[in-house]
């Protein structure tokens, strides 16, 4: 079975991409603030209480934390992904996963 990935843009030129496998989970971490956690891909990362994440900050619509995880979680489900790549977030070509989605920071290059 080939492996699915994450693909994410902040900017022009801050583009990233996960595998699936990578993910590890969602955190709520404000009114309109949805984190993503990723297995480390380099030594950019953020200190949590279960180690060491890479992370992808999406910003949502106040109080819509549930709406956009499951939009998240049923793109992702959804198939068949002809590409293999699932864009969650595109600042570039305005593309989110959920309408519920405004906008992406990542921690790869910051």
């Amino acid at each position: 079975m080939r492996e699915v990935f994450l693909f994410f843009q902040d900017g022009n030129d801050d583009a990233y991409c996960y595998p699936l496998s990578a993910f590890r989970g969602f955190r709520h971490a404000g009114d309109t603030s949805l984190v993503m956690h990723f297995n480390p891909a380099n030594n950019t990362l953020e200190t949590t209480a279960g180690g060491l994440d890479d992370i992808a900050t999406l910003t949502i619509a106040s109080g819509k934390e549930k709406e956009a995880i499951e939009d998240i979680v049923n793109r992702i489900n959804g198939g068949p992904n002809m590409t293999g790549i699932i864009t969650i977030a595109d600042n570039v070509r305005q593309v989110y996963a959920s309408t519920h989605i405004t906008d992406i920071a990542g921690t790869i290059d910051t």
